[in-house]
């Protein structure tokens, strides 16, 4: 199991479902004034985003790069693939990364998806991602956290140092449960790096304008960062 596959079978014990819906409002709100007719959700997850715009008339097509996340799309009826974003075909009006895939990239690694994200947009194209704020990493997401249903127990620690957020996911799943057997607990662990990008590096790329950006509070005050370019 990948770390992107652990994180997307524990998501659910994670309670982010109301800032993940409160992300797709602002999301949504921004590209109704581009009318745009073609959408490409870049880390598109489970689907939630494009089934949303979908009900909008906008013609949507998803990747992730986690193969679990992929296949519930796909289970959805949605048009989702596990690749990289710049093995994705055709342009589109609009390109969107929602919840810090921007931060799960580092620098080098940020550059050429942005390079490839403007590769796919359309003349005049938009580019909507967020990325966390240096609070939203240091004061936000720095801690322990634990979750458990039934079935699975989920420990979450983070710490934060030298611009990175380290994030140990501890899953333990109960197996046997059906069989009548003695049950016994599955232990998954892996770790996740996040990195913080200051504004800076958005302001001078040669295929992307930023046009607008805006600090808001997803979790806290002012945690995360909405950034707006268009293709140059």
């Amino acid at each position: 199991m990948t770390n992107l596959d652990l994180y997307a079978k524990t998501e659910h014990l994670l309670g982010i479902e109301e800032a993940t819906e409160a992300l797709y409002d602002l999301y949504r709100s921004e590209l109704d004034e581009y009318k745009v007719k073609t959408l490409l959700d870049v880390g598109c997850g489970r689907g939630g985003f494009m089934q949303r715009m979908i009900s909008d008339g906008v013609i949507c097509k998803g990747v992730d790069l986690s193969a679990v996340m992929v296949e519930e799309c796909k289970a959805q009826g949605l048009d989702a693939e596990c690749i990289d974003v710049s093995k994705v075909e055709g342009k589109y009006d609009a390109v969107v990364s929602i919840f810090d895939v921007l931060n799960f990239l580092n620098q080098d690694e940020l550059l050429k998806f942005l390079d490839a994200v403007a590769d796919k947009l359309n003349d005049d194209g938009i580019f909507i991602a967020d990325i966390n704020t240096l609070y939203g990493f240091r004061d936000v997401a720095e801690g322990t956290m634990s979750s458990e249903n039934e079935k699975e127990f989920l420990v979450v620690d983070a710490v934060f140092e030298d611009d990175k957020l380290y994030t140990k996911f501890t899953l333990f799943l109960k197996e046997n449960e059906e069989k009548n057997e003695d049950f016994k607990y599955t232990k998954y662990q892996d770790t996740i790096v996040q990195y913080f990008h200051k504004l800076k590096i958005f302001e001078k790329l040669p295929n992307l304008k930023l046009v607008d950006k805006q600090t808001f509070s997803l979790y806290d005050t002012k945690d995360k960062t909405l950034l707006i370019f268009k293709k140059k």
